[in-house]
């Protein structure tokens, strides 16, 4: 199986066109122990031949452009694409945005929970993707799904099962109260695995804790790539760029009691890897102390282009 980081960053990318934060200000000025990052997005392919994407960023077209991988062959036809099926986590701008630049007639299917759906359903601006060819299919949590194309299987299922989490931003309810409207199915994590071989690995974005449930499915996975959006939970308060901690945005923090460091520990999963990093995180510089703790920790920090293979 073949899985390529398009995008590490969080939503903003990283620099964010407007942040001056020292991070930002740094990485804009070329300054050594940085790679700017492009918004999160994966994709993932059993013969690299045909891909499925996990999660479509805003900067889905820059990242198809930078990866060969995903441009039609020289032989394949005049209008085609190595891109067949699309699999969302949830309903955030940086993860479905990138779905509008799929529009050109490419026939995909697209993966997501009831609930990503109805929303999607409820924005006329999809329908640009013609159901036609491109056919929308609800995952059911903790059921196994087979991926296909045309009706053509793609060797790779996908299980997706609630993670805590909450609504998109901008479907927020503050009149439901501290749970801003959030239902299960908002927020999903993914197991992807290959139907031959068994091998899996997990997928989870956006996570707001590692509850007891989470944490028995993922001990002793081979490889998880998690939600890595801030180093502590209220560093953008700190920073002044933000009124909200990371629980509050739904994120769980890397470093702290609570957050995923400590709570993967103990865990047996072979291979983990911070995705998602917002331009905010002090691991993106390459020589900061909280960068030596994460590696030290045992965990990588995704970069574009990044490849891995089970």
């Amino acid at each position: 199986m073949f899985i390529r980081i398009l995008g590490s960053a969080a939503g903003g990318g990283f620099p964010q066109l407007n942040c001056n934060c020292r991070n930002c200000a740094d990485v804009r000025a070329g300054k050594p122990g940085f790679r700017p990052r492009t918004q999160s997005s994966v994709a993932v392919s059993r013969d690299g031949q045909n891909w499925v994407l996990l999660n479509a960023s805003p900067d889905l077209r820059q990242q198809i452009a930078a990866t060969p991988a995903l441009a039609p062959s020289r032989q394949s036809g005049l209008r085609t694409s190595p891109i067949k099926a699309a699999v969302v986590t949830n309903g955030d701008v940086d993860h479905v945005a990138g779905l509008l630049s799929l529009r050109e007639g490419i026939a995909f299917t697209l993966y997501a929970s009831q609930r990503v759906l109805a929303t999607l359903a409820a924005n006329s601006i999809f329908n640009v993707l013609d159901e036609r060819l491109v056919p929308r299919v609800a995952l059911n949590a903790g059921q196994a799904t087979e991926l296909t194309a045309g009706g053509i299987g793609l060797g790779l299922t996908v299980e997706a099962f609630p993670v805590p989490g909450k609504i998109a931003l901008y479907l927020e309810d503050p009149a439901a109260g501290p749970s801003l409207g959030s239902q299960a199915g908002d927020t999903v994590g993914l197991r992807i695995a290959d139907a031959a071989s068994g091998a899996a690995f997990f997928y989870i974005p956006g996570c707001a804790g590692v509850d007891a449930a989470l944490a028995a499915r993922l001990r002793g996975a081979r490889l998880v790539l998690f939600d890595g959006t801030l180093y502590t939970d209220a560093e953008m308060l700190a920073q002044g760029l933000s009124a909200k901690t990371g629980k509050r945005m739904g994120h769980i923090s890397m470093s702290g009691p609570d957050g995923a460091i400590a709570a993967f520990r103990g865990l047996g999963v072979e291979r983990r890897v911070f995705v998602h990093v917002n331009n905010t995180n002090p691991v993106l510089r390459e020589d900061s102390p909280e960068r030596a703790e994460v590696e030290a920790a045992g965990w990588a920090v995704a970069f574009d282009g990044m490849e891995i293979r089970l």
